[in-house]
Parts: structure tokens; C-alpha cells; sequence
């Protein structure tokens, strides 16, 4: 088998076969890749296209001997020379790096950067070529009684690959000047003349939206390959800012298969982690699979609990009728997209927000300029694709949301919130969503006063479900500037609006936290906030909410966080202990269930209710036998302040229970004296 699986571009890792080889088995393998070569014949290559049809010529040729061995002299039990085994061995090594070399001219992504690498293409083709002619030197074609027309065209094979020169195509050469030319272009901050630069998409076969998101992708990939000098990342940051142009400005609409990832996108960030994890290993599964009662555990470490002798399920305790295992699919589905992502994610943080080379940083300018005109001048199509290309970009680089924001863009899709399209105002709202993660974007999007207003009204009465969604998300973003905090608070619906989507049924766990984490911004940042939040009723909310037991424990942490801090008030402490909080954060702290963080929070809410309710609350506290046991847990399992917050509380009840014994033992020698 050929090692295929993590092999940088234009490398050749070919393995060699073993010594002991026999001819039968290197002759099928020999039938097989060359097959496999042969198949390239159908496909689109982004250069060298002369190169590899001369290549090919050659396998074919190559393939015929094969077969004529096979077929001729191998089932008549004639015997081989080791010089001929030798010759076919590296012929199969050969093979194997054409074959490396094929793919990398398909790669999807990688067409423009094997069109930059022409050159070095050409230059593969020709060493491999030449050395297809060094072995054909040394079969010993007169000690092997093949056929005459056979030995003929071995012959012929010899003197066309020993005399072979592979050279760039001259419309790879046109190509490539023109991409260098329109870098130049960039530079001077000049758009590109339209038609020669659907010629080059079309010379190297980018011919759709989804392409051109494939080699941004790859390139970014590259860019961050260790050991690369200046003038590589220079080029392959042009290559990145020319493809992107190409994606805004000259290729149109957004492929179906980007809906599905956004929906995909959409899925992983409403999930909770730890939901992925192996009760029993704590690990995420591998193959999860699902028993009778309903819970899923990793094949393996279930597998390991039976053969122990527990035929139980290990997170209920029931005894088990049947111990077969079912493939869980959705959950499976659902770890792989979460590798995926997180993959991704990976790729972006080591990506630079901020361009490399100047022909990259004038195009985003380019780029920026013409998605602003499309948005005050374009009309209702053009508009929802100028929306869609804002939302890619500003979601990818802090660069990408200064340049949007300096070419005015927060302008034209504040008043897009408005319009009667639905799409358009998801998009608008998601692309101010986006925009209020930078400083530039906060100031540009508050600065008049009504920007916020707008968006508590999206946040109330935005037509998707998803709009309201970004609306909350957004809020957060703004509330960390103290002055924005304050307004938002001031207007009637928004802390209203919020607590509407945590307690939305239609609102998942993401959308549930994006409000969640707003509210509590809103309590940090402004202590007027805390008055409008108990008036909202949120106390009652937050609580119904977490002994619902329909969240994960994302949003468990979040809710029990808000309530913690609406705590540190004295009417706030009383609001929570009035409707059962204590008793509810008492349970939480002691669930198996739950997060390190959740416990956490858990402890500061206890801990902000004892010092604003005093004895009567420690007392209260104290009198659980179930509580010093969970704190100590949170103790040695909390971080610094997680650790420190519990340690408090433990003194705090320690102190009470010293006090109530000096009582106690007062007033017994008081009787006593009696």
C-alpha cells in the first residue's frame, strides 16, 4: 500500500519493495499503479497539462509490458533474473512518486500554488521521466523471451524518456505572468481588468464560489508550514489576497454545500463538549455506541466494564438484560464534525490577522470598497452576496473588520435591520455581530446613539430566530464598554429580550448562553444594570431554568454565574434565597454531573449568599451533611480563585459551628450555675 495520509504537497515518500519480493506479486502491483496513474487521464490539471500527457503516453506503454509479462511468461514458471526484479523494483518507486506527483496537480485547493510551482513541476516530471529511462537500461531484455514487438517497445520507451524535456506550458507561462501582474495591480491599489482574470481561474479550473473558499483554505494551510522564508509567505499571501478578490469581486452566489457547513457550524456551537465524553474514560468517544437504558460510553471502555463482570449500566446502576451494543450515529456524526471544526479553528488562530505581503493588503482594500458600494448601490441579489462575503470576512480577521468598518459598511447595514427581507437582516445583523468584537467596530456601531437601539429591537422582534440570536451575541460584545452598557440598560425591551431567548423553548443551549453571558456583562460593567435584571424577573428564569434539567452544563454554569452575581447585592440575595436557591445550588454542588466551572460558580453563589445573609444562611447551610464534603471536592479541584472561594465558605461555616458550640457550652454551665 502507498502511505498517502498526512504527505506535504510535492513530496515523494515512495516506499520500496522488499527484497525478497516475488515477480508475481511486484508485477500485479506494478498492473495496479499504473492503472491507478492511468485513471489521471480524465481529470482537470491545473499545469504541465503537455507534461502529463506525455507521462501517461508513457505508463500506457509501460502497462502493455506489464501485462505481457503477466500474462506470457509468468504462468509458464520461467524464472527471473535479479537484474530484471531490480529494474521493475525501482520502476515501482518511480510509479509511486508519479502517482504523488498526479495528485498534487488535482489537489482541490492547491491549483494556483501548483501553478506558481510550474517550474519545480516541470523539473519532477523530467527526474522521474529520465529515471524511468535508467531502469529500462538495465532490464535485461534479451535474457526475458518476450515478444519482438514487445522488446521493440521497450527500446522505444528507452531512447523517448532518456531524451525527454519537460518544460512549462506556454499557457502556464501566460498565466503565471498574468497573476504577477495583477499582484503589481494590487499594489498600486488598481482592480484588475475582469476578463484577464477569469482567464486565469479558468486556465487552472477555479470556476465556482466553493473553489475559490478550497484554495484560501489550502493556502492559509501553507502559509503556516514552519521553515517557509519571507519571500514564500510574501507569495503565498498575494496568492491568498488575489483568490479572495476573485471570491468577492468576479465569482458569483455562495454554493449549496457552504449553506450545509454554516448549518453544520451552527450545531457544534450550540453543543456542549462534555457531551462527547465517555462517562467511564472521560475521554471524547472514539465509537460510541448506545446501551438499553438509553446512555452512550465508548466501545472500548464499555467493552472493559463487561469483561470486568458488571453487567450494569455503569451511569444508572441498572442491570442490564441484554448487553449488545448499538453504533451511535447522530452522536458519532456529531464527534466528527467537532474534530473538523476544531481542526479549522486551528488553522485560523495560527493564520495572521494581518496580510504579509502589500498586494494582500491593498486587495482586502479593493475588496472592502467594492462590498460597501454593493450594499448603498447593488440591488436586492447583490446585496444578500455582498452581506454573505462581509459575514466570511469579518468572522476570519481582525484586518478584514477594521478595513469593512473604515470603508463604511456599519452605516448601510444598520439601516439593513430594517429591511423586510429576512435574509438580509440575518446577515446584517451576524456581520454587526461580528463587528462589535473589535474597538473600531464597537465605536462606529454606538457612536450616534440609535445603533444600539436598533439592534434591542432585532433582539425583540428580528423575524428569524437566528437574527435574535446574533442580536444577544452582539450585546455582549457592546457591553464591555462601561458608556454602552449603561444605554443598553436604559432601554425598556433588552434585558426583557434576553431573558425572552433563555427562556425561549425554541432557543438552544448557543443561543441560551449568548444571552446568558450578555446579561452578565451588562451586571459587570454597570451596577444599574442589577436592579432592571431582578425587575425582569430573571432571578425566577435562571432558577426554573437550571432545575429543568433541559440544558447542558455550558448553560447550567452560565445561569448559576448571573445568579452569583445578582447575589452580591442584599436584594438580590434575598430574591434568590426566597425561591429556593440555596437548597438548588446545594444540589448542584454535590452532582456527579456536573463541571469543575459549574461547581465553581456554585460555590460563589453560596459563598455571596452567606456574606449578604449572614448566620442565618450559613446556619442554614451548615445543617446539610452533604455540603463540607462538596466543597472540599471543589477545593481540590479548583483553580486558584475556584480554590480560594471555597476555602472562604469552609472557614465561614467552620466559624459558625465554633461559635454555636461556645453557645451551647455558655449556656449549659448557665444551668449548671443554676
Amino acid at each position: 500500500m502507498i502511505p498517502t495520509q498526512n504527505r506535504r504537497i510535492l513530496t515523494f515518500t515512495a516506499v520500496h519493495p522488499c527484497e525478497s519480493v516475488s515477480i508475481t506479486t511486484l508485477i500485479d502491483s506494478l498492473i495496479k499503479i499504473a492503472g491507478e496513474i492511468l485513471s489521471f487521464k480524465s481529470k482537470h490539471f491545473s499545469t504541465n497539462k503537455r507534461s502529463i500527457k506525455e507521462t501517461l503516453r508513457h505508463v500506457l506503454s509501460l502497462l502493455i509490458v506489464f501485462q505481457e509479462i503477466r500474462v506470457g511468461l509468468i504462468p509458464a514458471g520461467r524464472s527471473f533474473p535479479r537484474s530484471a526484479i531490480l529494474s521493475l523494483s525501482e520502476l515501482h518507486v518511480i510509479f509511486q512518486k508519479l502517482m504523488f506527483l498526479l495528485e498534487d496537480c488535482t489537489r482541490e485547493g492547491g491549483k494556483l500554488y501548483m501553478l506558481i510551482n510550474s517550474d519545480q513541476i516541470s523539473a519532477h516530471f523530467r527526474v522521474l521521466t529520465r529515471s524511468i529511462s535508467t531502469c529500462l537500461d538495465t532490464f535485461p531484455v534479451g535474457s526475458i523471451d518476450l515478444p519482438e514487438e514487445v522488446n521493440e517497445l521497450i527500446y522505444l520507451l528507452i531512447r523517448q524518456t532518456r531524451k525527454y524535456e519537460a518544460r512549462p506550458d506556454r499557457d502556464d507561462k501566460r498565466a503565471l505572468d498574468s497573476v504577477y501582474w495583477i499582484f503589481n495591480l494590487f499594489e498600486n491599489r488598481i482592480n484588475p481588468n475582469r476578463d484577464e482574470v477569469v482567464r486565469v481561474l479558468d486556465h487552472v479550473g477555479v470556476r465556482k464560489w466553493s473553489d475559490c473558499v478550497k484554495e484560501i483554505g489550502f493556502l492559509g494551510e501553507e502559509i503556516t508550514v514552519e521553515g517557509k522564508d519571507k519571500n514564500e509567505i510574501e507569495l503565498l499571501s498575494s496568492l491568498i489576497g488575489f483568490i479572495s478578490y476573485c471570491r468577492c469581486v468576479i465569482l458569483g452566489g455562495v454554493d449549496e454545500d457552504e449553506d450545509k457547513e454554516e448549518e453544520d457550524d451552527l450545531v457544534i456551537r450550540g453543543l456542549n463538549v462534555d457531551d462527547l465524553r465517555c462517562p467511564i474514560s472521560l475521554e471524547i468517544m472514539n465509537d460510541p455506541v448506545v446501551l438499553e437504558t438509553g446512555h452512550t460510553y465508548d466501545r472500548s471502555s464499555i467493552a472493559k466494564w463487561f469483561s470486568a463482570g458488571n453487567i450494569t449500566c455503569p451511569k444508572t446502576g441498572k442491570n442490564l438484560v441484554s448487553t449488545v451494543l448499538v453504533g451511535n450515529v447522530s452522536v458519532k456524526q456529531l464527534i466528527q464534525m467537532y474534530f473538523k471544526q476544531e481542526t479549522d479553528n486551528k488553522s485560523k488562530k495560527k493564520k495572521t490577522s494581518v496580510p504579509e505581503s502589500l498586494a494582500a493588503e491593498e486587495a482586502g482594500k479593493l475588496i472592502s470598497d467594492f462590498l460597501a458600494g454593493e450594499l448603498i448601490n447593488g440591488g436586492s441579489k447583490e446585496m444578500v452576496k455582498a452581506l454573505v462575503e462581509i459575514r466570511i470576512l469579518t468572522k476570519t480577521s481582525s484586518f478584514n473588520r477594521s478595513r469593512l468598518v473604515e470603508a463604511g459598511v456599519v452605516e448601510s447595514l444598520m439601516k439593513l435591520l430594517r429591511s423586510g427581507d429576512p435574509t438580509i437582516q440575518e446577515n446584517a445583523m451576524a456581520v454587526i455581530f461580528n463587528l462589535s468584537k473589535d474597538n473600531a467596530g464597537k465605536v462606529r456601531i454606538g457612536g450616534d446613539g440609535g445603533g444600539l437601539g436598533m439592534i434591542v429591537e432585532v433582539l425583540n422582534e428580528g423575524a428569524r430566530r437566528e437574527s435574535r440570536q446574533h442580536a444577544a451575541a452582539a450585546i455582549f460584545y457592546l457591553s464591555s464598554l462601561g458608556d454602552y452598557s449603561r444605554s443598553i440598560g436604559e432601554i425598556p425591551d433588552s434585558i426583557p429580550g434576553l431573558l425572552r431567548i433563555v427562556n425561549g423553548c425554541d432557543y438552544g443551549d448557543s443561543a441560551k448562553r449568548n444571552a446568558l453571558i450578555a446579561i452578565r456583562s451588562l451586571l459587570i460593567q454597570h451596577s444599574d444594570n442589577h436592579w432592571r435584571v431582578l425587575a425582569a424577573g430573571a432571578v425566577s428564569v435562571l432558577l426554573d431554568l437550571v432545575r429543568s434539567g433541559e440544558i447542558g452544563d455550558g448553560a447550567k454554569a452560565d445561569s448559576i454565574a448571573v445568579l452569583a452575581k445578582i447575589a452580591e447585592y442584599p436584594d438580590g440575595m434575598i430574591s434568590v434565597l426566597r425561591r429556593g436557591g440555596l437548597k438548588l445550588a446545594v444540589k448542584v454542588l454535590g452532582s456527579s454531573e456536573v463541571s469543575p466551572v459549574t461547581k465553581q460558580h456554585c460555590v460563589l453563589l453560596l459563598l455571596n449568599l452567606c456574606v449578604n445573609g449572614g448566620s442565618d444562611v450559613v446556619g442554614a447551610l451548615a445543617k446539610d451533611p452533604s455540603v463540607m464534603g462538596s466543597l472540599y471536592t471543589a477545593l481540590s479541584n479548583g483553580e486558584c480563585g475556584g480554590g480560594r472561594k471555597a476555602s472562604a465558605l469552609i472557614k465561614m461555616i467552620h466559624e459558625f459551628q465554633e461559635r454555636k458550640t461556645e453557645t451551647g457550652l455558655e449556656r449549659e454551665r448557665f444551668v449548671h450555675a443554676w
